[in-house]
């Protein structure tokens, strides 16, 4: 069930082999397991996407296919999933990061008012940057375990599923006598 469900989502080994900022993988992007959909690829492309969404940078699909192809997991998912931050996400999302980080540290939160300039980021760096820096690190980790370990547990339990069906004989739930 993972499988299909993920499949229907997927584009096609070409379209990303071919796309502008991906090209400079070259041949490390002929790997047949950065495609495929399995039980070791898919949990460990959960893990690469979700961390990788945490991380505040430009260009997140560039390290997401970097680390797909180090870890040799499936590069579509890993790429697809850093979409979690988007635009609409990444201020809430980035915002808890910091409130995180700075419970963790024990800093007191800043009110602050972002702006989206080199000076802004200069000026902040020192006050708000450790602990926002700690909180996406730790949010990453989080969900890249749990993203983890539940795809890892619905492939298990799919297998498990479609392995009782069997058994009960052609799926209809009956035994055969």
């Amino acid at each position: 069930m993972p499988k299909k469900f993920i499949s229907r989502f997927m584009p096609k080994p070409e379209t990303l082999r071919d796309h502008k900022h991906l090209r400079m993988f070259g041949t490390l992007l002929h790997k047949p397991n950065l495609w495929a959909l399995n039980r070791k690829s898919a949990p460990g492309a959960f893990a690469v996407g979700l961390f990788v969404a945490f991380v505040p940078m430009p260009f997140q699909m560039v390290l997401a296919a970097a680390l797909a192809i180090a870890f040799n997991v499936n590069l579509p998912v890993s790429v697809a999933l850093v979409w979690i931050t988007n635009p609409l996400t990444m201020p809430v999302i980035f915002y808890a990061a910091y409130l995180l980080g700075a419970r963790l540290l024990g800093h007191t939160p800043q009110n602050f008012n972002f702006q989206a300039s080199w000076q802004w980021i200069e000026a902040s760096i020192t006050t708000i940057g450790p602990p926002f820096l700690l909180g996406c690190f730790v949010l990453g980790t989080i969900f890249a375990v749990l993203g983890f370990l539940t795809i890892k547990s619905l492939w298990r339990y799919s297998i498990i599923f479609k392995w009782q069906q069997r058994s009960n004989g052609n799926g209809n739930g009956r035994n055969k006598q």
